[in-house]
C-alpha cells in the first residue's frame, strides 16, 4: 500500500496535524489522513458509466454521471452483504446499485432529487416482465397512429427548448410522445424511457461535461430511426437477459423521489446495513441543465418550474444560491473559499466561492442524516471528485471524511481510483495537477 500525496512536492506528514510543515487546514487532513490513503488504480474503469456498456438494460438510458454495475458487485463483495442486508443509495440516478443489488437478491432503497433519474430507476426492472417481442409488436402499432396524433404538451417556453431541434424533428417528437403516454403501464414506462434516450441524438445537443453544449453542425437522427433502434436494442437485451438467466427480482428496489438532506419522511423496512453511493460533485456540474430536454418532455410544465427544482437541489452548480448567514462548515473549505473570495474579478466564475458554501454545508446535513438512518456497523462506500480552482485544490474526500467523522463515522480508508486531468485554461494558468477520483470508506461503530 502506497501512502500519496496532496500537494505537489510535499512530504508524506505521518505525524501530527499541527507539526505539518504547511500550516494550512488542506495540509493538516493530509496529515491527518495519509495512512489512510492507498491506491487502487484498477477500479478506474468502475467509478464511471463506460463500464455499463456491456450490461443488459443498464445501457438503454445514457446517464453519464453514474458509476459501473461491477463497482457496486465489487463493494457488495468487500462489505460480505447478502440477502440479510438492507442496501441504501441516497443519490441513486438511474438505480445501478438498486439494479445490481436486486441481482444478488437484496433488498434496496434509493432515493434522488431529480424526477428524470427516479423515473430510470424505477423503470428498468420493468423490462424483465416483457416478453421476447413485445416492444417490437407494440412499436409497430404505435407508428400506424403517430401521424394522426396531436403534439403532446410540454415545456416549450424554455430557452433550450426553442433551439435545440429541428422544426419538423420536433413536431414528430411531440406527436411520439402523444402516442406512448396512450399506453399502458408498464410498456408506457418502458416506451417513455426508450424516447427519452433519443432526445439527445435527435437534437442539436450534446451532454458534454457541465453542460448542454448546442452544436448548430451536428448532424440530427431521424425520430422514427432512431426510435426504432432502441426497441431493438431493448428487445436483444431482454433476450440476453433471458439467456444469461437473470432472475427477476422477488422484490423491485422501493426508489423515492427524495432529498437526503432530510430523510424523515422516507419509508426505511429497517435500518440501512450499507450505503453505496456517488453524490453530485462540487464542479458546476447543473443536473437539470444537462438533462433539460428530458424534464421539458415529461416532468416540468414550463420554466418556473423547471427553476424551482433546479434550486432545490444538491447545490453542487454555479447558480447555487446562499443565504447570507451559512458559513464554510469545514475550516479547510473556508480555507479556498477566502483565497477565492480574495482573487474577485480575477476569478473564471465570481459565484464559485457560494457554490462551494452551499456544497459543503449540503454535504454536512446529508452525513448528518446519514448517521442516524444507517443501523449500528453499517458501511458506506462513496465515490467522490476532488476538485481545483484557479489553482487552489480542494480535498472533497478528505473533507468529507473529517465530516463524517465529526458526525460519528469511523473512517477506514479512502481509495484512489483514478486521476483526472485540469481544465486547459487551468493548466495553461497553473500547471498540470492531477485530480483524485476516490472512494471513501466509512463505517458506523
Amino acid at each position: 500500500m502506497r501512502q500519496l500525496n496532496l500537494f505537489e512536492k510535499d512530504e508524506i506528514i505521518t505525524g501530527a496535524p499541527a507539526k505539518a510543515a504547511n500550516h494550512s487546514y488542506r495540509h493538516c487532513l493530509k496529515g491527518k489522513f495519509a495512512g489512510l490513503l492507498h491506491e487502487e488504480l484498477r477500479l478506474a474503469n468502475l467509478v464511471s458509466y463506460v463500464g455499463n456498456k456491456g450490461i443488459p438494460v443498464l445501457r438503454l438510458y445514457r446517464y453519464k454521471e453514474a458509476f459501473a454495475f461491477r463497482f457496486v458487485e465489487e463493494f457488495i463483495s468487500r462489505f460480505g452483504l447478502c440477502e440479510k442486508d438492507y442496501i441504501f443509495d441516497p443519490f441513486c440516478g438511474m438505480g445501478t446499485t438498486l439494479f445490481a443489488a436486486s441481482q444478488k437478491g437484496i433488498p434496496s432503497i434509493g432515493v434522488d432529487k431529480l424526477p428524470i433519474a427516479v423515473f430510470v430507476a424505477q423503470t428498468l426492472p420493468l423490462f424483465y416482465t416483457l416478453e421476447p417481442g413485445q416492444i417490437k409488436e407494440t412499436f409497430e402499432k404505435l407508428r400506424t397512429k403517430v401521424l394522426q396524433a396531436p403534439p403532446a404538451v410540454i415545456a416549450l417556453d424554455v430557452t433550450i427548448m426553442k433551439v435545440a431541434f429541428p422544426p419538423d424533428t420536433l413536431l414528430a417528437l411531440r406527436k411520439w410522445k402523444t402516442v406512448i403516454d396512450d399506453l399502458e403501464s408498464p410498456l408506457r414506462d418502458v416506451f417513455l424511457l426508450l424516447f427519452l434516450s433519443i432526445l439527445e441524438p435527435c437534437s442539436y445537443t450534446s451532454k458534454d461535461g457541465q453542460f448542454l453544449r448546442l452544436i448548430r453542425e451536428k448532424k440530427v437522427a431521424d425520430t422514427e430511426e432512431a426510435l426504432q433502434g432502441k426497441v431493438y436494442e431493448a428487445e436483444r437485451d431482454i433476450r440476453l437477459v433471458k439467456e444469461i438467466r437473470w432472475k427477476q427480482p422477488v422484490q423491485s428496489p422501493a426508489v423515492y423521489l427524495g432529498d437526503t438532506r432530510n430523510l424523515s419522511d422516507i419509508a426505511f423496512e429497517c435500518q440501512p446495513t450499507a450505503i453505496i453511493t456517488s453524490p453530485p460533485y462540487a464542479n458546476r456540474y447543473d443536473y437539470t441543465r444537462t438533462y433539460s430536454l428530458e424534464l421539458c418532455f415529461h416532468f416540468v410544465r414550463n420554466f418556473a418550474e423547471l427553476k424551482d427544482l433546479r434550486f432545490s437541489i444538491l447545490r453542487s452548480h454555479i447558480e447555487s444560491k446562499v443565504d447570507s448567514r451559512e458559513k464554510p462548515p469545514h475550516r479547510a473549505v473556508s480555507e479556498v473559499v477566502d483565497i477565492l473570495r480574495e482573487r474577485g474579478k480575477a476569478l473564471n466564475n465570481p459565484r464559485i466561492p457560494d457554490m462551494l458554501t452551499g456544497y459543503f454545508v449540503d454535504m454536512q446535513r446529508v452525513i448528518t442524516e446519514w448517521a442516524w438512518v444507517l443501523g449500528p456497523g453499517a458501511r458506506v462506500a462513496m465515490v467522490v471528485d476532488n476538485v481545483r480552482f484557479e489553482g487552489e485544490s480542494l480535498p472533497v474526500d478528505l473533507v468529507l471524511s473529517d465530516m463524517a467523522e465529526e458526525a460519528g463515522f469511523q473512517v477506514e480508508e479512502i481509495i484512489v481510483a483514478r486521476y483526472k486531468g485540469n481544465s486547459s485554461q487551468q493548466m495553461g494558468k497553473y500547471g498540470r495537477v492531477p485530480v483524485r477520483e476516490s472512494i471513501v470508506i466509512w463505517r458506523k461503530p
